[in-house]
Order: structure tokens, then sequence, then C-alpha cells
């Protein structure tokens, strides 16, 4: 029994000298480069997203639509940028925090941007969605407010990383494949 014993007590240790290498591995993040890249793949088809779904809004804003079936489609495009940005947040959160001085704060900033270009994109398709159709200059008068609180929602939170307390991501940022 003894043998068992310390045979068993011999695997423990094993084990978890295992997990604490794996834990201390694990605990570090990508490079400045790798954090680069994942965020960067992150966010180019979001902001290719944008661009269709802000396209697609001025086309409604100009298009002979009834102000229902503008209403139908604003509030589609919005809720469509709202899910494209917080799916380029959650990648963002994937991508893990970079090994850089401030790093944590940094991958916070960036993923505290993206919510808080989805909850704008939110707020604009809430506020489309409660708009009455009846009166059409009342609706697009309504629009063009949503739409005016939205920029300046979406220019305060904007990303800039020319703006990153780190040299060495701004210049990953610059270097990067995948940010260009």
């Amino acid at each position: 029994m003894r043998t068992c014993r310390a045979g068993a007590a011999g695997k423990l240790t094993v084990v978890l000298a295992t997990l604490v290498l794996l834990a201390g591995c694990g605990a570090s993040g990508p490079s400045p480069r790798t954090w680069a890249a994942s965020v960067c793949s992150a966010l180019t088809p979001w902001r290719a997203e944008i661009s269709k779904l802000t396209n697609s809004t001025n086309e409604q804003m100009t298009a002979q639509t009834t102000p229902a079936q503008a209403k139908e489609n604003l509030v589609r495009l919005f809720g469509g940028a709202e899910q494209a940005s917080e799916e380029a947040r959650r990648k963002v959160e994937q991508a893990g925090v970079p090994t850089v001085e401030s790093g944590a704060e940094i991958s916070a900033g960036f993923r505290a941007s993206l919510a808080s270009m989805r909850d704008a994109y939110g707020r604009a398709r809430s506020t489309i969605d409660g708009l009455g159709t009846g009166e059409a200059g009342a609706f697009y008068d309504g629009v063009r407010a949503a739409v005016t609180t939205l920029q300046a929602d979406y220019d305060a939170s904007a990303l800039d990383t020319s703006r990153l307390s780190s040299e060495e991501l701004r210049r990953a940022f610059d270097e990067v494949p995948e940010c260009r």
C-alpha cells in the first residue's frame, strides 16, 4: 500500500508541477506583433462591415421609400452594426493582453471603445425603432437626430492606434501586414 500511495503522491506532484508550469506559461500574453495582428484581424472585417452599413444607411436616407420601409431597413442595419461591433470586441478580448507595459489597460481600452460603439449602434437602433412612421417629416427628423447622436458617440469612442502609450505596439500596428 505504501508504494501505491507514494506512487500516487508522486504522480500528483508531477501533475501539479505541470499545471503550475502551464499556468505560468499561459500567464504571459502575446507579443506586441502577435497582439496587433490579432486585433487588426478582428477590426478589418468590422471596419468593412461598418463601411458597408454606413453606405446602406446613407442610401436609405435618400431612397424613395416609405417611412415604415426606411425604419425596418435602418433598424436592421444598425442592429447589424451593433452585432459586428460586439463580434470585433469579443475577438479583441480573445486576443488576450499584449506583453507590453500597461498591456492590460491598452487591451481594456480597445474593448471599451468597441463596447461603446456597439452600445451607440444599439441606442440608434432602439431610437429609430421607437419612431412613429405616420408623419414622414417627423420620422426623418428623428432619424437625422439619431444619426447625429450616433456620429458623436462614434467619434468619442473611436480607436486610434497612433495614440498608444506603448511604442512597441505603435510600431507593431505600423509593421504587421494585417494592419495595412
